[in-house]
């Protein structure tokens, strides 16, 4: 039987979307910030030369300067005032939570409630800004020494790390206002327009090798494929989940005594999201970031760690699946899914799993559970990030395609799509409570009975 909320889910259609005057506003004010982000890229930050900046980010679009311009927007490839764009902001957040997981007084601040997240959120900006800071100046530096700047000095520092450190901390105001007061996730939706704003060019591009002769129609039929049945297998692992069943027993309030119900406990196949690619993306291209900006002053034991771990080497690669699988179940058991938390919550429930007893017995199994699913969720993450740099090494393709740019947009688009639907979802309802409460008062008043003596 269709449930009443996916029968109005399914009738959901524009001119609902008209109606809901409250969430045309939240999607027009999302639209406003996300075209005032987009208008900062455009931005450059004092003192750069923007003609040899352009010169070096041709000739590394296909590697690492493909690879920072997609996450940015296309600010760095500009050296625009987002250049660092919400990446030191989110890396801040995923310390603060592990952290959280492994410091008793964090994760007792934890759960203090609004004051405690409040803590956090404080402790994750200062985060930010110390990250951003140290990011800002090591580009200003490395821009020194690739010859990028037309006065270089302490001025020139000075100045780049105040602007890139200001950029980034209005983005995460630009994100924190969308969340409040838009729709969807303020910080995912910034990332999600970054990368997509960069894919016309980059397609652009790759059409044009194509009409050149330098790459077969073959392969620019094989790409189109391979990323329709990506983006559809990752559309597919993202719902895929294992349900573990739950059962509430009868029990008596008052004078009433209630059925025993049962439920189930979703575990998503890819509990951690994005985050284990993220990380182990950003550990891996540290040295490449350094030397790629360090012009010809590579020292010979950065250029043998560039030897064996750059971008498309077989170590490269063993390493970066390795870190996914790390940080899949380190994150999970950490942060995403505490068997030991969710086995109190159900005892606190009076629920159980059938045939497991509750408290120690119910957290293991649920660890048992979770390390099962994560071997597939894992695989998958390791898959879908190492499938497109194979190909984009074997092929030589132009640009930066990346499983993790792929794993970002799909998971925006889902939870967006689904937050619009929810306040649809909650505008009908108020329709349907408001055209009942308007017919109880039309219809005719009903006689009183004779009072009780």
């Amino acid at each position: 039987m269709v449930s009443a909320a996916e029968q109005m889910a399914a009738n959901t259609s524009w001119a609902a979307l008209g109606k809901a005057t409250d969430l045309r506003n939240r999607i027009l004010f999302t639209l406003g910030l996300l075209i005032v982000y987009r208008l900062g890229t455009f931005i450059p930050v004092p003192g750069i030369d923007g003609a040899a900046l352009r010169d070096f980010m041709e000739g590394a679009a296909a590697g690492l300067g493909g690879i920072l311009s997609m996450f940015t927007g296309g600010a760095l490839g500009r050296m625009g005032i987002f250049a660092l764009g919400i990446m030191p902001y989110i890396s801040a957040s995923i310390i603060v939570q592990l952290l959280a997981s492994m410091v008793p007084a964090l994760e007792q601040m934890k759960k203090e409630g609004e004051q405690g997240r409040k803590k956090m959120n404080q402790y994750t900006r200062y985060g930010t800004v110390f990250l951003a800071t140290l990011q800002a100046y090591g580009l200003a530096v490395s821009l020194e020494t690739g010859d990028l700047v037309t006065d270089p000095g302490l001025f020139f520092r000075a100045s780049c790390v105040i602007t890139l450190v200001g950029g980034t901390m209005f983005l995460m105001w630009l994100g924190e206002q969308i969340t409040a007061r838009g729709i969807g996730n303020g910080i995912s939706l910034i990332i999600f327009v970054g990368i997509i704003a960069e894919l016309p060019a980059a397609l652009a591009q790759f059409l044009s090798q194509g009409r050149s002769g330098a790459i077969s129609p073959a392969v620019i039929v094989g790409v189109i494929v391979m990323v329709i049945a990506v983006i559809a297998f990752v559309v597919f692992m993202e719902r895929a989940l294992r349900k573990i069943h739950i059962q509430y027993p009868r029990r008596q309030v008052g004078m009433k005594v209630y059925d025993g119900g049962s439920s189930h406990l979703p575990v998503k196949v890819n509990p951690s999201g994005v985050i284990p690619a993220i990380f182990a993306s950003s550990l891996l291209l540290l040295p490449t970031t350094i030397s790629t900006f360090s012009g010809n002053q590579t020292s010979p034991i950065m250029s043998t760690i560039l030897a064996y771990f750059g971008p498309g080497q077989p170590l490269y690669l063993a390493f970066f699946t390795l870190m996914i699988v790390f940080f899949a179940y380190f994150y999970t058991f950490n942060v995403a899914f505490k068997p030991d938390d969710v086995a109190d919550n159900l005892k606190n429930q009076n629920g159980f799993v059938p045939g497991v007893r509750p408290g120690k017995k119910t957290a293991d199994y649920l660890e048992y559970v979770v390390n099962r699913v994560l071997v597939l969720g894992s695989g998958y993450l390791a898959a879908v990030c190492l499938l497109p740099e194979i190909l984009r090494s074997q092929l030589s393709i132009p640009f930066y395609f990346g499983g993790t740019s792929v794993l970002i947009v799909v998971s925006v688009t889902m939870d967006t799509i689904q937050q619009v639907q929810s306040h649809l979802l909650a505008h009908q309802y108020e329709g349907l409570i408001e055209k009942s409460q308007l017919r109880g008062k039309g219809g005719k008043k009903r006689k009183k009975g004779p009072a009780r003596r």
